[in-house]
């Protein structure tokens, strides 16, 4: 049976419109005697008509009607109709009905219902696979990460590898961190850049991440640069190391702001330490104000320009304290110096009687950072927990 089309449209909210025949018979009444003659075709089309005009119940009568005389893209309509009102029960029996036929779509719905809806994980399976074998790419990705919840690693490599080749750079991504995971970096290389050169932002921020903890500066500043040119944060981040490694401050301190604009929580505070070098103390102030609540060593920083540059010796307590509260060493030394000339007390100082661990001040080195990151990211690819790269 051929098919004729998957799009879909909505004529109200939540009544798809989907599976758009070709061009409507001239003559409605015509079409109208002949579905009521049992033409399933002529109810099919009906029905789409009644749910353009926002006739719910009528939609739902004529694709009935034709999906009883054997019409699957109404079988499917209805399947559809009745998952987005709820009534799930009549959403599958609709969906096997079509899926029954080999409809790969209907399969994928039906098995999407069984697994959310029921929790029906062994019948899922079975109908992504049913519309993966079909040549759907959505099933061969949702059996792919179906199989790695249920710890069938190399049931997820397969279906991933089948929806990668199809073009889901999302299943490409996934097989570079299985590769990774498992040991295997030339294979995390291979599909991180088979994604990466499709456009997918990830592959290529954690492909430069990988040539970076090889050393690869150069081949890393073309991904960092590729994943960059879509605002991935981190992207940036890391090109303003590269370009600060180099001496290079004025790209350095681009790429950082741009980095900040785009959400890396530590670019504001590496933007002030090249505002430092470049003498300008006083967009070094901007940076370290923006981070300064959530970062030690930008709350230490901007403490310090309070004192330097404008003598304010409350303003700059204030961020010692938030600082040594976080174990930033230097920011407890600065903070007993400034208290007693505040009218403070070291002795009512909780940060100073019984201080935090130390805050790690000294950088790492980038091989080490790069390869932190790949591995709180292979971490939470799923969900799970993991500690920040920093930590």
């Amino acid at each position: 049976m051929t098919l004729v089309g998957a799009a879909e449209t909505t004529a109200w909210i939540g009544t798809p419109v989907s599976r758009i025949p070709g061009p409507l018979e001239p003559s409605e009444a015509d079409l109208l005697g002949r579905a009521r003659d049992g033409d399933r075709e002529a109810a099919h089309r009906l029905g789409r008509l009644c749910a353009e005009r926002d006739d719910r119940l009528g939609a739902r009568h004529w694709w009935e009607r034709a999906a009883q005389a054997g019409n699957v893209d109404s079988a499917y309509n209805l399947g559809l109709w009745h998952r987005m009102h709820g009534t799930t029960e009549e959403a599958v029996g609709w969906f096997e009905a079509a899926a029954g036929t080999g409809d790969a779509d209907a399969s994928t719905n039906l098995a999407s219902l069984l697994l959310e809806r029921r929790g029906d994980t062994a019948g899922a399976r079975l109908w992504f696979e049913r519309a993966a074998e079909n040549g759907s790419r959505h099933a061969a990705r949702r059996l792919a990460l179906l199989c790695e919840d249920q710890g069938d690693g190399m049931g997820a490599r397969c279906w991933h590898f089948r929806a990668a080749l199809d073009g889901d750079l999302r299943s490409a991504h996934d097989l570079g961190f299985l590769g990774y995971t498992a040991g295997d970096e030339a294979e995390a290389s291979h599909w991180w850049e088979y994604a990466a050169r499709g456009g997918h932002a990830e592959a290529a921020y954690h492909l430069a991440l990988l040539l970076h903890t090889a050393r690869d500066e150069k081949g890393a500043e073309g991904f960092y640069r590729l994943a960059a040119r879509a605002d991935h944060p981190g992207a940036a981040f890391r090109l303003g190391d590269l370009a600060l490694t180099r001496g290079d401050l004025r790209t350095a301190l681009a790429c950082f702001e741009r980095a900040a604009h785009t959400g890396s929580q530590e670019a504001p505070r590496m933007a002030g330490l090249v505002c430092l070098r470049l003498d300008d103390r006083l967009s070094a102030a901007h940076w370290f104000g923006r981070s300064a609540a959530d970062d030690p060593e930008a709350a230490y920083r901007f403490g310090s320009l309070l004192v330097s540059e404008h003598n304010d010796l409350k303003g700059a307590r204030h961020w010692f304290r938030r600082a040594a509260e976080r174990g930033h060493q230097a920011a407890q030394a600065e903070l007993r110096k400034v208290l007693p000339l505040t009218g403070g007390c070291v002795e009512t100082e909780g940060c100073l009687l019984d201080p935090p661990p130390p805050y790690w001040t000294r950088p790492a080195e980038p091989e080490q950072a790069a390869r932190a990151e790949l591995a709180v990211a292979a971490a939470r690819r799923r969900g799970d927990a993991a500690a920040e790269p920093a930590a």
